[in-house]
C-alpha cells in the first residue's frame, strides 16, 4: 500500500473536513435539496484533490513510497570495473537477433564471426518472438540428418546462445584425440550417453567467470549510481538471462522434446561436420568453385589471422612467389588434413622442443615425421614443401619453426587473443621494451 511522503497543508486539511462534514447534513425531503448536498460533497472533493495536486506539483517532489523495494536496472555498459573481453565483444559485434533482452547468434552469425573480420551490414538487431522460436524449431533438422553445411543451410533460422558459441569455438580447435574427452565431460553418470540436463552443464561452466566478474562490476555501480535505502540495483546481463530457451543446438541434440540422449558417435560426428565446414567456406572463398586454391591463397589463408605488420605479411607472400613461380594448386582434401594437424599444434610444439633444446634445424623429412606422430596421418609433400617455402629464411631447406609455430597459433586461434600485441597495457609495455633494446645497441 502506497503511504504519501509529507503532511498535507492546513489549507488542503480543511477542505478536506468540510467536504467530509457535507456528508454528514440531512437531506431534506425535496429532491431538489438530495441534489443540492451531493453537488456540493462532489465540489469539495473536487477543490481539495486540485489543491493538494497543485501543491505538490509547485513543490517539484511528489514522491510516493512504496512498501516493494524499487528495482532499478543497470546498463552493462555504464558498469565501472567490467571490461568485456575479445569473445563477448566479438559476441555481441556479431549477434543480429534478441529475444526478451538476450541476445543471439543465428548460424549464419556464427560463421561470418569466424570468417570475416567484420559483420555484415544490418540496421539493427531483430526483435524475436514466441512465433519465429516455434518456426525455428521446425526448421532445425535432426541428429541423424547433420551434415556438413548444416549451419549454411539453417542459415538465419536458429538462435545460438553465447556459452554456446563458447563451445562451438572450441571445437574448431579440438584435435580428434579431443573429442572423447570432450564428450566425457559431459557424460556425468558415465553411462556413455549424455541427456539434456548433463549438456547444461555448460552454462554453469562457461558462464562460472563471467558471473563472478558481473558480480564484482556490480559492486562497484552500486556505489557509482549511489543506489541506497530500499532500492534493489539489478544487473540486466544481455549475454546470459535465466530464462531457458531451446536453442538450435539442444533441439539439433536432443528433439523438440527433450527426450533424447547424445551419443559419442553422434557427437564426434557433428564435431567434424563443423570444422570440416568452416574449413569449406574458407576455401571456397578462395577457390571461386574451382577444385583447388593457388600456393599464394593457401599463404593467405594462414596469415590471414595473424598480428604482422604489413611489411612482414609482404615479404612471406612475396617469398612464396619467388620460390614457386608456376605452382599445381592445393585440393581441399589437402588443405583440411593440414589444418586438422594444426589442431595438434600444443603436441607438435613439444615434438620440435627436442630439437630446439640441440638447436638443430628441422628438415622436411623431420617434420613429415612429427606430423605423423601427433596426428596419425600424414600430410602430402606438396603442402609440406609450400610451408617450408613460407617459412624458410635464407632458403637452405630448414623451416624456421619458431616463427611457424607462433604464427600457426594465431592462425588456429582465428585471432581470437585476449589483447593484440599493439594495444592497451600490453603493447605499451613492448613498445617500451623495443626502445631500450634499440637505445642499448646504439649505445
Amino acid at each position: 500500500m502506497a503511504t504519501v511522503g509529507r503532511r498535507l497543508p492546513r489549507n488542503v486539511l480543511s477542505l478536506c473536513r468540510r467536504a467530509q462534514c457535507s456528508r454528514t447534513v440531512k437531506t431534506s425531503a425535496s429532491h431538489g435539496s438530495f441534489r443540492s448536498n451531493q453537488s456540493l460533497y462532489l465540489c469539495g472533493v473536487a477543490a481539495a484533490t486540485s489543491t493538494y495536486l497543485g501543491w505538490k506539483w509547485l513543490q517539484g517532489s511528489a514522491v510516493v513510497e512504496a512498501a516493494k523495494p524499487f528495482r532499478r536496472p543497470i546498463d552493462e555498459s555504464s558498469l565501472r570495473g567490467l571490461k568485456l573481453n575479445h569473445r563477448e565483444r566479438r559476441f555481441i559485434k556479431f549477434s543480429s537477433v534478441e529475444y526478451e533482452g538476450q541476445l543471439y547468434m543465428t548460424p549464419q552469425d556464427f560463421i561470418e564471426s569466424v570468417t570475416d573480420s567484420e559483420p555484415r551490414p544490418r540496421l539493427k538487431r531483430k526483435m524475436l518472438n514466441e512465433r519465429d522460436l516455434e518456426q525455428f524449431s521446425q526448421e532445425t533438422p535432426l541428429l541423424s540428418k547433420s551434415s556438413p553445411d548444416m549451419f549454411r543451410t539453417i542459415f538465419d533460422k536458429g538462435i545460438i546462445s553465447y556459452t554456446e558459441y563458447l563451445f562451438l569455438l572450441s571445437i574448431l580447435t579440438k584435435p580428434q584425440t579431443g573429442f572423447r574427452i570432450a564428450f566425457n565431460m559431459f557424460d556425468t553418470d558415465g553411462n556413455q550417453r549424455v541427456d539434456k540436463e548433463e549438456f547444461l552443464v555448460l552454462e554453469k561452466i562457461f558462464s562460472t567467470a563471467r558471473r563472478d566478474r558481473l558480480n564484482r562490476a556490480l559492486e562497484g555501480a552500486v556505489k557509482a549510481n549511489d543506489a541506497g535505502g530500499d532500492e534493489e540495483v539489478v544487473l540486466e546481463d544481455e549475454l546470459q538471462k535465466s530464462h531457458v530457451v531451446d536453442t538450435t543446438l539442444l533441439l539439433h541434440f536432443f528433439g523438440r522434446k527433450g527426450k533424447q540422449d547424445l551419443k559419442f558417435e553422434e557427437f564426434k560426428m557433428f564435431m567434424e561436420n563443423l570444422q570440416t565446414e568452416v574449413l569449406e567456406i574458407e576455401f571456397n572463398e578462395f577457390s571461386k568453385g574451382l577444385p583447388a586454391i593457388t600456393e599464394l591463397d593457401f599463404a593467405k589463408i594462414l596469415l590471414r589471422y595473424t598480428y604482422l605488420q604489413s611489411d612482414q605479411y609482404e615479404m612471406y607472400l612475396e617469398r612464396l612467389l619467388d620460390r614457386i613461380p608456376e605452382g599445381r594448386g592445393i585440393t581441399f582434401s589437402e588443405f583440411k588434413s593440414f589444418c586438422q594437424f594444426l589442431n595438434t599444434l600444443d603436441d607438435f610444439a613439444i615434438a620440435m622442443r627436442m630439437y630446439t633444446l640441440a638447436d638443430q634445424p628441422i628438415s622436411q623429412e623431420e617434420f613429415h615425421r612429427a606430423v605423423k606422430i601427433c596426428t596419425g596421418a600424414e600430410l602430402s609433400p606438396h603442402i609440406v614443401d609450400t610451408v617450408f617455402k613460407i617459412f624458410d629464411d635464407d632458403g637452405d631447406g630448414q623451416l624456421s619453426y619458431k616463427e611457424f609455430i607462433a604464427i600457426m597459433r594465431d592462425r588456429l586461434h582465428r585471432g581470437f587473443k585476449s589483447q593484440q600485441p599493439s594495444e592497451g597495457w600490453v603493447g605499451f609495455k613492448a613498445c617500451v621494451k623495443e626502445a631500450m633494446r634499440n637505445q642499448g645497441q646504439q649505445d
